[in-house]
């Protein structure tokens, strides 16, 4: 039989996949659900170099999550450079301090007390990579129309969520930080006006020292209803 046929002119290609048994696909769920159950937000990294190549496999990992009507509307910026990482850093810590003295309320700093976060932010500059996802919220053609995207935030976290877990799947941390307002990462980073920036992400080895808080996750019962 024939691999790829046509549908109302266009190309699909015969999706195959190997069928488990029970017992492999209940011991492949819980091995990936044990080893994601470890994964854990750092901020204290190591300087140490992670290899180019890895990076770019992560990022392909990413792009293979689905989005609407497969536009991909999202663009992975990797910054190694320093002085790059210290402009970053400078102005993610201007905002994050006007948010710790101003923007924040009483209820949500209480909340954060447990993770022992605050307005510094070194790992910016000390991760080897900082990849800052960007949400394209529309296209451009050659003549500077827009193209719609569709379901862009929704996309976006789903290719986010394969980001992370890929990292984690790597030997690496993370941690997704969110400095609010992030225009800044636009300016800093000169992208065009369609790109919208979704989150700062860096990327690692832990450090050789490195703690991160007890905390727990919700059991099933508490965050699935079955029908």
């Amino acid at each position: 039989m024939p691999d790829i046929k046509i549908i109302e002119e266009y190309p699909y290609l015969r999706y195959r996949k190997p069928l488990l048994s029970e017992t492999e696909m209940l011991e492949r769920s819980a091995s990936f659900y044990e080893d994601m159950d470890s994964r854990r937000s750092v901020r204290e990294f190591s300087d140490k170099a992670v290899p180019k190549a890895v990076i770019e496999n992560l990022i392909k990992t990413a792009s293979t999550a689905p989005s609407g009507a497969h536009k991909q509307p999202w663009t992975f910026c990797v910054i190694e450079n320093p002085e790059i990482k210290k402009q970053i850093r400078i102005a993610a810590e201007q905002e994050e301090l006007l948010s710790y003295e101003s923007r924040m309320s009483s209820d949500w700093l209480e909340d954060l007390k447990p993770l022992g976060t605050d307005w510094h932010k070194p790992f910016l500059e000390t991760a080897p990579y900082l990849i800052v996802v960007f949400k394209r919220s529309y296209e451009l053609d050659v003549d500077g129309n827009k193209k719609t995207n569709y379901y862009v935030q929704e996309s976006v976290g789903i290719a986010v969520g394969f980001l992370l877990s890929a990292i984690h799947n790597a030997g690496l941390v993370s941690l997704t930080h969110t400095p609010s307002p992030m225009n800044f990462l636009t300016k800093t980073l000169k992208r065009p006006i369609n790109e919208k920036p979704f989150l700062l992400i860096p990327v690692g080895y832990p450090a050789e020292e490195c703690w991160v808080p007890d905390i727990q996750r919700k059991d099933i019962a508490a965050i699935s209803v079955f029908y």
